[in-house]
């Protein structure tokens, strides 16, 4: 996959016609198919994108495309700047790491030597370290705002809102170092140990350090009536293109305006070509794993895996319209970025499209495995209906419908299953959709489900004895203290329940085993007491085993 191809000068005529001169490795082929992926997602009319690629210090392909802003018909340009959302980590992260070097702090401090606040009844350390690589255990304050029925893009929540929230949290997702879990609070908690150790506020500290990067319009934003422009404004389409009023100052996270000429140095800067005054065995550092961290994917702000089978380093970043993406391939020493304000474009999907170009992937390349290896036993629908978990409690639910198979799966529509072979089923609009069922040793039926652009996973169905079974034992009133929210439950038959979690609508709970309730995006689990069922501990997307007391 080597990029070693003739040198060609070129010209590269963007949708706003700036013309850009460049030298490029790759054929005309391979330029008009970036092109052409690049603006797949800008019709005429339309707000955009900006992407390029960076190869060893030097800018191979740059694009910009469509509108900035509808207001002042202003189209996106090199001086545009995009809230580039979580890929500013990796800027917070690097913060940390410049204190490292002072030694002003050591990744094994317990944050609270700076932020004494938090949890005074965990016993176990929680580190700098663990807040970095995501295995702190502290739930995401985005996922607690939405259990409170907060639509927090709404709100003009600023930092010290974060701390007030994390301060009433008694307990964790899980002992710090022992599992990974995403989580912006993470990030949010560090920004605000950066202005304790250094003395001055995140937003000088981290200024001062994208001055140090040569990267004059890039900062993050903490008071949203101050953001200096020219700026991408974020439209969704629902028949229309239709944009909001940015009133968010939580920095740390993400809230990290820049332009893409400033994210073409930070990638210079990363390739060793880039001119800076920061340590380069700093930046080295910050594009490693966290020296001896029990996760593998995570480090500095920024993930690890593997791509078509080239090691690469990436990170996303969304915030409603705003995407972003950048990856990175080392042993090519080059990089990709794209970023968007448009509903419309998937720019993780865009980028590895473009890589695909760069790097000459064969398109009947195999990476993943894609299907099932043999064709088993005879499965019957009848034996399919039911309720799949992972370990995780992410669910798969198929039931028969006027003699079909349907699959339903949290937040998006039902599909239509056919019968492929004797265990295998597909998508009846997507037949590379697969699901495998066969019985594991435990007697138990899982499904395994396949599919091209990810590695296959396994659920297994949760089977459950009702042999005297109180389903109406379950209703009743529970509270979290630690975020005040209720949560009311009412049989409604037939293993179904009314659900109202806070101020939330009430919504259908469906109990799968006797311990274990499904309600939309959550998973409850049930513990008796003496008296009866008592305490509901409720898991989300990023948050785990939030606590409710039986309160009536």
């Amino acid at each position: 996959m080597k990029l070693l191809l003739p040198i060609i000068s070129l010209v590269l005529l963007t949708s706003q016609s700036i013309l850009a001169q460049t030298q490029s490795p790759f054929s005309t082929t391979q330029l008009n198919r970036l092109d052409s992926i690049a603006i797949q997602d800008v019709p005429a009319g339309a707000p955009g994108m900006a992407t390029a690629i960076v190869l060893d210090g030097k800018i191979v392909f740059e694009k910009y495309a469509g509108y900035a802003d509808f207001g002042d018909s202003s189209l996106i340009t090199k001086e545009t700047r995009f809230n580039i959302a979580s890929n500013g980590k990796q800027f917070t992260a690097l913060a940390i790491l410049t204190l490292l070097d002072d030694n002003k702090l050591e990744l094994t401090d317990d944050i609270r030597t700076f932020l004494p606040s938090l949890f005074p009844n965990v016993k176990a350390d929680i580190t700098i370290k663990n807040l970095l690589s995501h295995t702190s255990g502290i739930r995401d304050v985005y996922d607690l705002w939405s259990l409170q029925d907060i639509t927090w893009w709404k709100k003009s929540f600023d930092n010290g809102d974060v701390l007030e929230l994390i301060e009433k949290q008694q307990q964790l997702n899980f002992v710090p170092n022992t599992s990974y879990l995403y989580s912006n609070t993470n990030y949010i908690l560090l920004a605000l140990i950066i202005e304790k150790v250094s003395g001055k506020s995140f937003i000088s500290f981290t200024n001062d350090l994208f001055e140090q990067l040569n990267m004059p319009d890039t900062s993050f934003e903490n008071d949203y009536s101050k953001i200096q422009g020219p700026i991408a404004r974020a439209y969704f389409n629902f028949d229309t293109w239709t944009t909001y009023t940015w009133i968010w100052n939580v920095v740390g996270d993400g809230n990290i305006f820049s332009t893409l000429t400033d994210q073409i140095q930070w990638e210079k800067v990363v390739q060793g070509k880039g001119v800076t005054s920061i340590k380069k065995e700093i930046i080295s550092e910050s594009q490693q794993l966290i020296e001896n961290s029990t996760i593998p994917n995570y480090g500095y702000g920024l993930e690890f895996g593997n791509y078509k089978g080239l090691e690469y380093k990436f990170h996303e970043g969304a915030t409603g319209a705003w995407k972003a993406t950048v990856i990175r391939f080392p042993s090519e020493n080059i990089s990709l970025i794209t970023l968007t304000n448009t509903g419309k474009s998937i720019p993780s999907m865009q980028t590895r499209q473009m890589a695909d170009v760069v790097l000459r992937v064969k398109e009947n390349a195999k990476y993943l495995v894609t299907k099932p290896e043999k064709i088993g036993e005879y499965v019957s629908e009848d034996q399919i209906v039911g309720t799949f978990l992972t370990e995780n409690d992410f669910t798969f639910q198929f039931e028969m419908k006027d003699g079909k198979l349907y699959l339903k799966r949290n937040g998006r529509n039902d599909i239509e299953l056919e019968r492929e072979a004797d265990n295998i089923f597909h998508q009846k609009f997507d037949p590379l959709f697969k699901q495998e069922f066969k019985t594991n040793l435990k007697g138990e039926m899982e499904v395994t489900a396949y599919y091209t652009t990810h590695a296959p996973y396994t659920l297994t169905r949760a089977d459950s004895n009702w042999e005297g079974f109180n389903f109406e034992a379950l209703s009743g009133q529970y509270l979290n203290t630690e975020t005040n929210t209720l949560i009311e439950i009412n049989f409604a038959g037939d293993k179904n329940y009314d659900v109202k979690i806070g101020a939330k609508s009430s919504t259908k709970g469906l109990i799968i085993t006797s311990t274990k309730l499904l309600v939309g995006e959550y998973t409850i689990n049930i513990e008796n007491n003496p008296e009866g069922i008592g305490t509901l501990f409720l898991n989300g997307d990023r948050i785990r085993r939030v606590k409710f007391e039986r309160a009536k």
